[in-house]
């Protein structure tokens, strides 16, 4: 059965801002949505993501999984190197009247109010679980968005077989794709999936998700696409199996693949065929982009 705090949709038009200015309203980062309007469908915390005092994406947190729906940002032509970076996670979700600013992990004890509110680096240690970026340091040009993608509250727990593998490979493709073809902005929103019957988890708190999902919207493109590309604009949507035991109803396994990433393959489908999986899966119709992403 579908969970029930899925069942709502959010309108986040309303006053949610039970936590502060950067948690519970996504209007401060509106500009990581296309036509500045969130995603639909999906009931959470609203996170803009501020790191260095600049906004630098947003993230739907669900607080019973402690991780997030999806997070929504901007893609940039990337430069330099994956940055060196430790992790962050986000004081507001503990702290109400907190700096908005995400902030390092401090030496020593973890603060009670932070552990209870959100996962923390031990939840990963020696789970079996990589922490799988929902927007990746990948798609971003300047050092300090990448760097700000390196917070809990932006990842999910990934197995290595997807996260080093085809969900990569994913996230590579779309990279080059989009640094090719696409002249104006792209807006790229990237999230999970649940099991259908019963949660997984880390560490008896932390939920992991069955798929992880990603579209992108490029409502301005170069026309001289090759054949092979022209149906992935304006929109392009994947379904990567976070577990390599599930069915294979939504994303066939490759059996040939090798054996590190077998089970953990990715499916590439149309905006409106990845909308239908998540109607099935969260009960309640989710719209990813403003009139599907059409112009």
């Amino acid at each position: 059965m579908a969970y029930s705090w899925t069942l709502l949709v959010i309108l986040f038009s309303t006053k949610l801002s039970i936590c502060g200015g950067d948690v519970g309203d996504f209007s401060p980062c509106l500009q990581f949505f296309y036509k500045s309007w969130p995603l639909k469908g999906l009931t959470g915390t609203p996170i803009c993501q501020r790191y260095s005092n600049q906004y630098r994406f947003a993230s739907l947190y669900s607080r019973p999984r402690r991780s997030a729906w999806f997070s929504a940002y901007v893609y940039s032509v990337p430069m330099g190197k994956r940055p060196s970076t430790s992790w962050k996670y986000e004081p507001q979700l503990a702290y109400p009247k907190a700096n908005g600013n995400m902030a390092l992990f401090p030496p020593g004890p973890l603060d009670v109010n932070v552990v209870e509110s959100q996962a923390v680096d031990p939840d990963y240690i020696n789970s079996s679980f990589s922490r799988g970026h929902l927007n990746p340091s990948l798609h971003h040009q300047q050092y300090d968005d990448r760097s700000s993608t390196f917070t809990l509250t932006n990842v999910v727990p990934q197995k290595a077989g997807s996260n080093d593998g085809p969900w990569e490979t994913l996230e590579q493709t779309i990279n080059k794709t989009l640094a090719a073809y696409c002249i104006g902005k792209a807006y790229i929103v990237t999230g999970i999936i649940p099991y259908k019957d019963q949660e997984h988890w880390i560490n008896n708190r932390v939920a992991v998700p069955e798929y992880l999902w990603s579209a992108y919207c490029c409502p301005q493109f170069n026309n001289s696409l090759p054949p092979y590309l022209k149906s992935t604009f304006p929109t392009y949507a994947a379904i990567g199996r976070n577990d390599r035991n599930s069915t294979e109803e939504i994303v066939p396994v490759n059996k040939t693949a090798k054996k590190a990433f077998l089970g953990y393959d990715v499916k590439q489908m149309s905006l409106e065929t990845l909308e239908m999986y998540l109607k099935q899966r969260f009960n309640t119709v989710v719209s990813v982009f403003y009139d599907s992403c059409n112009g």
